[in-house]
């Protein structure tokens, strides 16, 4: 059993793979910590590359591709480590970057997960979209950052310096506590990607455990590798799981009351779209609401982690009121605008 396992999920990345793995392989300097490829079924050249450039790196064949979600789980299952660090194969990191993350999990006990600093790889004085200072929601389950609400993306300028709990942490680089990823059931292979990292730490949290994000390190994310920021199957993915979210994880008396809601606001993120990006993107919104209509039944029965007691709203890492109205009508850009109160 390693201590750590830095696992890359890998789906016909090979160009990444050669940009970013030698840095990965030679910053990871840590006793006791393993680095793994786990190939979701690609059909480049990225095994071939990988068994013959890197020869000492261990590599997980999952022969089809599971999504991010089924991908991890599988591989996971596979891995024998006390703490598991999920990194995007597109993700730049320095040297030393694991120290700080397990010493953290180690003098934390109920930590469930953490991630680091993640700036924009290309852009690298500004956080990036996906992570930047740690996530956050609003109690109708849009998710945001401290360093990013939805388009408005914050030069980092050493204004999140310090550890602060948060609502989930990012996919992009996220080191998770094995014991309590395998007590909360993993992610859910049903969300394929995107958004399944939000529900499992909403699942850890509802389990006792807290989810952090780390100033140091810092690492450096490209982003949009697989599907880019502006897919209309993302956005798909997006809308759809974040309503799985909260199905699976809000107390049952909150659940119809907060979907009725989302239909309206996304329903006017719809209308939005079809004048912004176009009718894919329209269509995604409403085939996420079609998909999630007829599959609810079942998305209820995977409740397996339920909150406290039926008044747990909302746990104080949530916005208790909605980010469209304050980014969009109060015009609250920032998330130190928000004039909102977190644990430090």
């Amino acid at each position: 059993m390693s201590k750590t396992a830095v696992v890359i999920l890998n789906w016909n990345g090979r160009s990444y793979l050669e940009r970013f793995l030698p840095e990965v392989i030679t910053n990871t300097t840590t006793p006791d910590t393993e680095v793994i490829i786990a190939d979701n079924g690609s059909t480049d050249d990225s095994v071939t590359f990988l068994r013959t450039t890197f020869p000492q790196i261990k590599v997980i064949e999952l022969g089809q591709n599971y999504g991010y979600a089924g991908g991890y789980n599988h591989a996971l299952a596979l891995i024998d480590a006390e703490y598991f660090i999920l990194l995007n194969s597109d993700v730049s990191v320095g040297a030393g970057w694991t120290d700080p993350l397990i010493m953290f999990m180690d003098l934390h006990p109920m930590a469930g997960a953490c991630q680091p600093k993640i700036r924009a790889f290309n852009e690298n004085s500004f956080f990036e979209y996906a992570g930047a200072a740690g996530g956050f929601i609003d109690r109708y389950g849009y998710p945001f950052c401290r360093g990013r609400i939805f388009n408005t993306i914050e030069e980092d300028k050493g204004q999140y310096e310090e550890i602060t709990e948060v609502f989930w942490a990012s996919g992009a680089c996220m080191m998770v506590r094995s014991s309590a990823f395998r007590t909360c059931g993993g992610f859910d292979d049903s969300f394929f990607a995107h958004m399944e990292e939000i529900d499992l730490c909403w699942r850890m949290q509802n389990a006792g455990f807290t989810i952090y994000y780390l100033p140091d390190p810092v690492v450096y994310h490209v982003g949009g590798g697989t599907l880019s920021y502006n897919s209309p199957y993302k956005t798909y993915l997006n809308f759809r799981n974040s309503l799985m979210t909260l199905a699976k994880n809000l107390p049952r008396r909150q659940v119809r009351k907060t979907i009725l809601i989302r239909m309206i606001l996304d329903g006017i993120a719809a209308i939005s779209f079809l004048f912004s990006t176009g009718i894919d993107s329209f269509k995604a919104v409403i085939k996420a609401h079609r998909d999630f209509r007829k599959e609810r039944d079942i998305i209820i029965t995977k409740r397996t982690i339920a909150p406290p007691h039926d008044t747990y709203w909302p746990p104080h890492t949530m916005l208790n009121r909605s980010i469209v109205s304050e980014y969009y009508l109060k015009k609250k850009k920032y998330f130190e605008d928000l004039d909102w109160k977190i644990r430090r």
